[in-house]
């Protein structure tokens, strides 16, 4: 992956220096679980599959780190831009900035405005609009903020934890979560908290699944784009999708359980997140992400 070549964003925020502040739980902690709390616990619960309610009290993260090749860069101020000498926070840097050029040239033909989101680097905890998150919970997007969240610490287990190894895994988490602010912007979430807040457990399941589908598939939509100017290639795009069918509810499950519960997941099958990743890959079109209305996604 030749993310070397890609443009650097201005809005990474390195926090990992930072202290997160007093506790609560996230995101129950000073959230009442209506409707839209409960689309905040599905995002931010992005990836590893577990029940949103076991995120109440989760403990800190792996301290392994991604390992990304080092490359010269010119140095950054401070605070609102991660360090040059840090090759995990330019690489971090530059796949958003990447993200950033492509969402903007396809919301331009919608004739619709783009506004990128900050992404957050931190360590250990943080406080985000949406409540105190610990790196436990993974990499989410806080709607409320429009923030992205990363622990970068989260590489490391997508590399040692859910074996998938790579640039482009880690680049496609970024890309995921990506693809959530893009729902934001379009809509999409206040649609489906709506339907949220009225359903039942199965239900709500069912769409979070949905929600988090498309957003894999807007991952691929980036990558389709990534691949036009041969930014990655073909084994680049066979790590992402080992990295969309690593963190599928079955996989994840059998490691954790033993066993499969179709009915609990709330990200969708290890074949479906890898299909829906395809879905975007092939042609770079947004509309062939509408898990909303496929009977079967």
């Amino acid at each position: 992956m030749r993310w070397q070549d890609m443009r650097r964003s201005d809005n990474v925020d390195d926090r990992t220096g930072e202290s997160s502040g007093g506790g609560g739980g996230f995101p129950i902690g000073g959230i009442p679980l209506s409707g839209g709390a409960i689309i905040v616990i599905v995002i931010v619960s992005l990836l590893f599959g577990v029940n949103p309610l076991e995120l109440i009290g989760l403990g800190g993260g792996s301290d392994t780190q991604v390992q990304v090749p080092q490359s010269p860069a010119p140095g950054y101020g401070p605070q609102t831009q991660p360090r040059a000498q840090d090759p995990r926070k330019e690489f971090v840097a530059r796949v958003l900035g990447d993200t950033e050029d492509v969402w903007s040239t396809i919301f331009r033909k919608m004739n619709k405005e783009y506004v990128p989101p900050r992404l957050e680097l931190y360590s250990g905890a943080i406080q985000s609009a949406c409540g105190r998150a610990s790196a436990a919970v993974g990499p989410f997007y806080c709607p409320a903020d429009r923030d992205v969240y990363l622990d970068t610490a989260f590489f490391g287990e997508l590399r040692n934890r859910f074996g998938a190894p790579g640039d482009f895994a880690s680049a496609y988490v970024i890309a995921h979560e990506v693809g959530h602010h893009v729902q934001n912007l379009l809509g999409t979430m206040r649609q489906v908290d709506a339907r949220l807040s009225s359903g039942d457990p199965r239900t709500r399941n069912a769409y979070s699944v949905r929600l988090e589908l498309q957003a894999d598939c807007y991952a691929g939509v980036w990558g389709h784009y990534a691949q036009q100017r041969n930014l990655i290639d073909t084994s680049d795009i066979e790590g992402g999708i080992r990295a969309a069918e690593a963190v599928g509810d079955d996989n994840i499950q059998k490691r954790t359980r033993g066993y499969v519960v179709p009915d609990s997941f709330t990200h969708g099958s290890s074949a479906q997140r890898a299909r829906w990743f395809r879905a975007g890959l092939a042609n770079g079109d947004p509309r062939d992400c509408d898990t909303f209305n496929t009977p079967s996604p």
